[in-house]
């Protein structure tokens, strides 16, 4: 809650309050805080990122939704918060991992990215007439350096992780990642943790159609898994938690740490 002295800083966005805050990015981040539950784990081989995929109705096509996105080859992102600013903010993204690869012609690393888009949600902190992305970001790629996951938030603030989470259940999906992550932990084993750590928060029955998946392996090729693989792990970590499969990413290559 905001002090009575913050509180009358609450509509200017140029404007630090006597404690120190620029109080619209807090509201930003009480935006993502009422977002749906999304997280992203770290592998040896890899990177997953897992979110909630509820609907308001029914009646909606549920291929029309998608909250992952694919920035570059090597790189996608997921979103907790407004998915309008998602949208503006994938448009910018990509138009900078394509004009690195027009100048370099290669795909643009993961700090590259991470730094282009922490630096676009920075500058709508501190112009008139603007306001702060509603929106945090967890960015899962693969490059020479290996794989990578980093959070950015509306403030324009990032940090790399091991395995993270956002959105509304965020506090009790860290608490599980804290529990159940390890260092040793496999691209297939991490598909699996994401959806029992989803599900820990889940209302209802979670189906293929509930949580949208990607991941991004030693191909370096970033991808969302179908509604068909998704019910297979959701079958999966249903009746064997604990048993990883050989499948989709058993490869391994040395220059994946």
């Amino acid at each position: 809650l905001l002090s009575m002295a913050d509180g009358g800083y609450s509509f200017s966005l140029t404007t630090f309050s006597p404690s120190g805050k620029l109080v619209q990015i807090e509201y930003a981040l009480n935006a993502v805080a009422a977002g749906s539950t999304s997280l992203a784990i770290r592998a040896v081989n890899g990177v997953v990122v897992a979110t909630e995929k509820k609907l308001p109705s029914t009646l909606i096509d549920v291929a029309s939704v998608q909250k992952i996105a694919l920035m570059s080859e090597n790189i996608g992102l997921v979103y907790s918060g407004m998915g309008p600013d998602f949208r503006v903010l994938v448009r910018k993204g990509r138009k900078l991992a394509q004009k690195y690869l027009r100048t370099y012609n290669e795909p643009i690393p993961m700090s590259q990215m991470v730094h282009g888009l922490a630096q676009i949600m920075q500058e709508y902190t501190q112009e008139g007439g603007v306001r702060p992305f509603g929106v945090s970001l967890l960015l899962a790629g693969v490059d020479d350096a290996g794989p990578s996951l980093y959070q950015v938030d509306p403030s324009g603030s990032y940090w790399e992780w091991k395995a993270t989470a956002i959105g509304k259940h965020m506090i009790n999906a860290k608490t599980f990642l804290e529990k159940r992550y390890n260092d040793d932990m496999e691209l297939e084993d991490a598909v699996h943790t994401a959806l029992l750590t989803l599900k820990e928060g889940f209302e209802g029955e979670m189906t293929e159609e509930g949580v949208e998946i990607g991941v991004v392996g030693p191909d370096r090729m970033f991808r969302v898994l179908t509604p068909a693989e998704v019910k297979d792990y959701l079958q999966e970590a249903e009746h064997q938690p604990n048993v990883c499969r050989d499948g989709l990413f058993s490869q391994t290559t040395t220059d994946v740490r």
